[in-house]
C-alpha cells in the first residue's frame, strides 16, 4: 500500500551550478536519475542519503540542507575535502600522472598514513584511473582494483569539484553507520536508501567497497528502520534488487520496478538489463 505523509516541508531550489558527481561508483545511480527525480517528494526539510557512494541523486537534488553519511571512511573523507579545501584538491590532483607506474606507487600508499588532502586526492585518482571505477578493497582494506590505462580518464576536474564545494557546503558529512545517523531523521525530512543491493545470486564481490559485507540480516534490519522512519513521518524512498526476499521486506509499501543496466559481473550471462526496485512511503 502507499501511504499518504505529505506535509509542510521547504521547496529545494537548485544550486546556481549545477554539481555532479566526482566519483565513479559500481551500483550509483546516475542512470536511474530520472525515476528517482520523478518519485521525491514536492517539499522537504533535510535530506538523508546513508549510503552516500557518488551522491548522484544528492548532487541532481541539490537540496539547501542535507546529511550525508557513509561506512567508508575514505569516501567520506573525500567528501569532507571537497567540501572544506577543493583549490587545494585540485592543485594536488594536477601534479599526478596518468601512468600505470604512477597507478601502482599510489596505490601501494597505506591511506590511513597520509593527510586528508592526500587521502582524498589519493582516493579520487585511484577511482577515475582504476578498472571502471570500481572502489574494492581486500579483508585487510586494501585498495586491490588494477589500472585502466585510460587516455584521458580526467581525474583532476576542476570546474566539478569547485561546483560540488560549493553545493557541499550545506551538507552535514558524516561517518557513521545507517543506524546512527538516521536517529536525527525528523517528521518532513527525505530519507533515501540505497544499500548495497542483495545478490539475485552468484558471486556478487564487487559489490564488497568496506571490509565487511552487507548481509541478509542487514536488510531485515534496515527494512525495520524504513517502518520506524515512516512511522515518524519522514518521506523514504528505496532502491534495491528485485528479488522475492526485497519485494517481501517492503510489501506494505509502494513498490515500483525500473530497469537499470548492470555491466559488472564476472559472469556475462548476469551483464545486461536487469529489474530494481523502488520503494516509496507516499504518493506524489
Amino acid at each position: 500500500m502507499s501511504m499518504n505523509i505529505v506535509q509542510g516541508g521547504v521547496l529545494q531550489p537548485q544550486a546556481t551550478v549545477q554539481s555532479q558527481p566526482f566519483l565513479k561508483w559500481a551500483g550509483g545511480k546516475t542512470q536511474l536519475l530520472a525515476e528517482l527525480i520523478a518519485r521525491r517528494p514536492a517539499a522537504y526539510n533535510v535530506y538523508y542519503e546513508p549510503f552516500l557512494g557518488s551522491g548522484a541523486f544528492y548532487f541532481a537534488l541539490s537540496p539547501v540542507q542535507a546529511v550525508l553519511s557513509d561506512i567508508n571512511d575514505d569516501l567520506v573523507n573525500a567528501f569532507q575535502v571537497v567540501r572544506d579545501n577543493p583549490e587545494d584538491l585540485i592543485n594536488k590532483l594536477s601534479t599526478y600522472e596518468n601512468s600505470k607506474d604512477f597507478f601502482y606507487e599510489m596505490r601501494a600508499l597505506d591511506a590511513g598514513s597520509l593527510s586528508s588532502l592526500d587521502r582524498a586526492a589519493r582516493l579520487i585518482y585511484l577511482n577515475r584511473t582504476c578498472f571502471n571505477g570500481l572502489y574494492r578493497v581486500n579483508k585487510q582494506g586494501q585498495f586491490n582494483v588494477p589500472f585502466a590505462n585510460y587516455k584521458n580518464p580526467n581525474f583532476v576536474q576542476g570546474p566539478k569539484l569547485l561546483a560540488d564545494s560549493n553545493l557541499l557546503q550545506g551538507a552535514n558529512i558524516q561517518h557513521a553507520s545507517f543506524g546512527t545517523v538516521l536517529e536525527s531523521a525528523k517528521k518532513g525530512d527525505f530519507v533515501y536508501l540505497d544499500p548495497p543491493y542483495f545478490p539475485l545470486g552468484g558471486y556478487s564481490d564487487f559489490k564488497r567497497y568496506n571490509k565487511e559485507q552487507f548481509h541478509k540480516e542487514d536488510h531485515e534490519k534496515l527494512a525495520e528502520l524504513y517502518n520506524q522512519l515512516s512511522d515518524r513521518g519522514c518521506y523514504v524512498m528505496l532502491s534495491n534488487s528485485d528479488t522475492p526476499f526485497t519485494r517481501e521486506l517492503y510489501k506494505n509499501w509502494r513498490i515500483d520496478i525500473v530497469y537499470a543496466k548492470r555491466m559488472i559481473n564476472c559472469d556475462a550471462t548476469k551483464r545486461g538489463e536487469v529489474t530494481e526496485i523502488i520503494v516509496t512511503n507516499y504518493d506524489y
